[in-house]
């Protein structure tokens, strides 16, 4: 009997990712979560920051997800996320800028500052650059 169920990884534009696994690595707001054939039930929110996702051949993938939920049912992995991208096609230098960005719009704050946008801008350029971290790591 194999030991894998499947996974689909969805952003609002499209899906990202869609087939058979055996394990699923994710982030949500308790932690990371691990998730393997036959995992109980569970519905949880999602951090912005790596998926990785080992294929039923072994192989294994890096996905980045600004946040979002995770559902889990008997064989089958739900990742719904606002933006989902293969962490091949994450630029490593916008991240970066985008994060240096988001750090100088903090420090320069003046009577318009929404200093909650900029956060939310520094977290996701921060996961990003995580998430080419694991991928790098992987190699």
């Amino acid at each position: 009997m194999s030991m894998t169920f499947t996974c689909d990884i969805v952003s609002l534009e499209a899906s990202i990712f869609s087939g058979l696994v055996k394990t699923v690595v994710a982030t949500g707001e308790q932690g990371e979560l691990g998730i393997f054939f036959n995992h109980a039930p569970l519905l949880t929110k999602l951090i912005p920051g790596p998926v990785r996702v080992v294929m039923d051949n072994g192989e294994e993938e890096v996905y980045y997800v600004s946040g979002g939920y995770l559902e889990v049912q008997p064989n089958a992995v739900n990742i719904l996320a606002d933006t989902a991208l293969r962490a091949s096609d994450i630029s490593e230098a916008e991240a970066e800028k985008a994060q240096a960005e988001a750090k100088a719009a903090a420090t320069n704050m003046n009577g318009e500052f929404d200093y909650s946008k900029a956060a939310i801008q520094l977290a996701e350029a921060a996961a990003q650059i995580r998430t080419l971290q694991k991928l790098r790591n992987k190699k």
